[in-house]
């Protein structure tokens, strides 16, 4: 059977229930304050609509987070370097680390709902396992770096939503100053210069 196309209601309910979580994300004190409620009565539809649309609270973070992660994925799997196919290792690990955490930057609460909903262990999401079998793909490649399993947790541990929202937000760390950090502490686990 083919894919259907989603009505257009339906298409526009999810681009409303998008901006209004967005928006709500990047305002709250909390991601845990962020309801469902929340979001239907801000993107102006009612709450079973989200729960059609989503299942839960869960499944719209996770496909608000897919959506928005969606550039980012196509530049990985197709894109030029460095973060995209292609890339010797040395050059495309701490792209890719980068992106992630310019990405978490910029999603601050989105990104901590996202690892700490609808799961025991952020490790085990689809988006982390995703990244950190990519980052043990390429460690592999590297001279030198052994344990490739254990350091692709190491590396993206430096880049964990809860760590970045302590650094930039409550320590007041700027964004590239965290930047500068995150390529140095990198260059030093592939034993090179950042």
């Amino acid at each position: 059977m083919p894919d259907r196309k989603p009505r257009k209601d339906a298409a526009r309910n999810r681009a409303a229930a998008f901006a209004a979580a967005d928006t709500l994300f990047a305002e709250c004190g909390s991601p845990d304050e962020v309801t469902m409620a929340d979001i239907a009565a801000a993107a102006g539809v009612g709450k079973a609509t989200l729960f059609r649309a989503f299942g839960d609270r869960t499944g719209l973070i996770q496909a608000l987070c897919a959506a928005r992660l969606e550039p980012l994925r196509e530049a990985v799997q197709e894109g030029p370097p460095p973060l995209g196919p292609g890339t010797p290792p040395l050059q495309r690990v701490p792209a890719l680390l980068d992106a992630v955490l310019c990405f978490k930057l910029d999603n601050r609460h989105l990104a901590l709902a996202l690892e700490t909903t609808g799961t025991d262990s952020p490790y085990r999401t689809e988006h982390y396992e995703r990244w950190h079998a990519l980052l043990m793909d390429l460690l592999e490649q590297v001279p030198g770096v052994t344990e490739s399993d254990f350091t692709a947790h190491a590396l993206l541990a430096a880049t964990r939503a809860d760590l970045v929202e302590y650094l930039a937000g409550e320590k007041g760390v700027r964004r590239e100053e965290l930047r500068e950090r995150l390529a140095k502490f990198t260059a030093g686990v592939l034993g090179g210069d950042a």
